[in-house]
């Protein structure tokens, strides 16, 4: 009795980090047929599945992508990756910051609030 192994196929995350490996190892600049020729056979991405995954990649702005002439080129450099995480960052950390000012702001009006009123008491 033979049991045949199902091949699971890659997610859409997976995809799309295995083609940014593509971009970080090589450090290049490529076209679309070019990378429906590498991806299949060094990531294991289908070769139908490159465009969209590309395409995914570039809406997001991890991939940068310029037509010149009549063809549309694409490159994507590990320094851009790691000053877009650093901006990135810098947002979240000021969003932080404002919001913890914005909950110490309001505790204080809650204490404010609180002088002067007396608690009522519910009685059973």
């Amino acid at each position: 009795m033979c049991l045949k192994s199902k091949k699971k196929g890659l997610s859409a995350e997976e995809k799309r980090t295995r083609m940014m490996e593509i971009f970080f190892e090589t450090k290049d600049v490529f076209q679309l047929k070019d990378l429906e020729k590498i991806a299949p056979k060094e990531k294991g991405i289908t070769a139908m599945s490159v465009k969209e995954v590309l395409q995914s990649l570039v809406d997001d702005g991890m991939v940068d992508c310029e037509r010149i002439g009549t063809s549309n080129y694409y490159w994507a450099f590990p320094s851009k990756a790691l000053h877009a995480r650093k901006r990135k960052l810098e947002v979240l950390e000021s969003q932080l910051s404002e919001g913890s000012q914005k909950h110490a702001s309001l505790q204080k009006s809650i204490e404010k609030a609180k002088i002067g009123r007396c608690e009522t008491l519910k009685a059973k």
